[in-house]
């Protein structure tokens, strides 16, 4: 008889701002327990699931599930990169970008009953200054956004659109210098997105033809736009046609450095981080096994 998988899920009882009454009894009905071993644990504060699941890679666990969002996934994909441990995902966030990506279902069952095929594949992450990101890191307008959106207190999508709306009329672009694969250029931008796979999240596609594993990142530069333009920067981000817009230059690297006039926030997987003038981006190849 096969050996049962030991599977923790670590939840984030206020990712998205979604409620997780219950959740345990879900997971309890949709997994069996002849093949999952299940155990639980509560992420209480910034860091706490990287702890946890960190604690549980040294007891020798299979599989560290995230319920919640990018920030939670981020936390437990950081602590599992390079072992064997798997990466679940329970999708509970306000952008759910990589679950998306993955094809994993937003409805919770759904979700549970995926993950119990136990199938996974290996993907790439990427790192900036040293925090790592499955997903996308960003500066300029979109690392303001998620400044702003984690000090109010609105979650969800629609915390976000407010956020979006506060900053786009104030916000200006500022000058780079980026070093990508040794080739140096300088940019005024908006905003600068490093992208993994191909989306934010809530399907708003930056880097269309980025891939979680094809060993090279995707830098996203989004230049100075006419604000009027904006509906269709929209329409682009969420028809997949980002690349085709006459603002946004898409260059694929390996290692990436870009030079700021300011210490200011960067986005990693949508959680805001303080950091320096200069950034040391790169690609960490097949680093990550995840449950898809």
């Amino acid at each position: 008889m096969e050996t049962r998988k030991r599977m923790l899920f670590v939840i984030n009882p206020i990712s998205g701002g979604k409620k997780k009454k219950d959740v345990e009894k879900r997971i309890l009905e949709e997994l069996d327990p002849e093949r999952y071993a299940v155990e639980f644990a509560v992420s209480e504060h910034p860091g706490h699931a990287y702890q946890l699941s960190a604690a549980a890679v040294s007891e020798g666990i299979d599989a560290v599930v995230a319920v919640g969002g990018d920030g939670t996934i981020n936390e437990v994909a950081s602590a599992l990169k390079g072992t064997d441990v798997r990466l679940g995902i329970v999708p509970e966030g306000s952008g759910n970008g990589l679950a998306l990506y993955l094809g994993i279902p937003l409805n919770e069952r759904a979700a549970l009953k995926r993950l119990s095929r136990y199938e996974s594949l290996t993907i790439d992450c990427g790192s900036i200054n040293g925090q790592f990101f499955f997903n996308m890191a960003g500066i300029g307008f979109d690392a303001s956004v998620s400044d702003r959106f984690a000090n109010d207190n609105i979650r969800g999508p629609i915390g976000y659109l407010k956020a979006v709306i506060s900053e786009i009329s104030t916000y200006k672009p500022k000058k780079y210098t980026l070093t990508i694969d040794g080739q140096t250029i300088e940019r005024e931008a908006f905003m600068i997105s490093v992208a993994n796979s191909p989306q934010y999240g809530n399907n708003a596609y930056v880097a269309p033809q980025a891939s979680i594993n094809d060993g090279v990142l995707d830098v996203c530069i989004i230049h100075k736009f006419p604000l009027y333009t904006f509906p269709m920067m929209l329409f682009h981000l969420f028809n997949k046609t980002a690349d085709q817009s006459e603002y946004v230059e898409i260059i694929p690297g390996r290692q990436i450095r870009i030079l700021r006039e300011t210490n200011d926030a960067v986005h990693v997987d949508g959680e805001p981080k303080e950091m320096d003038m200069t950034l040391n981006i790169q690609v960490h190849p097949a680093s990550l096994k995840v449950l898809s």
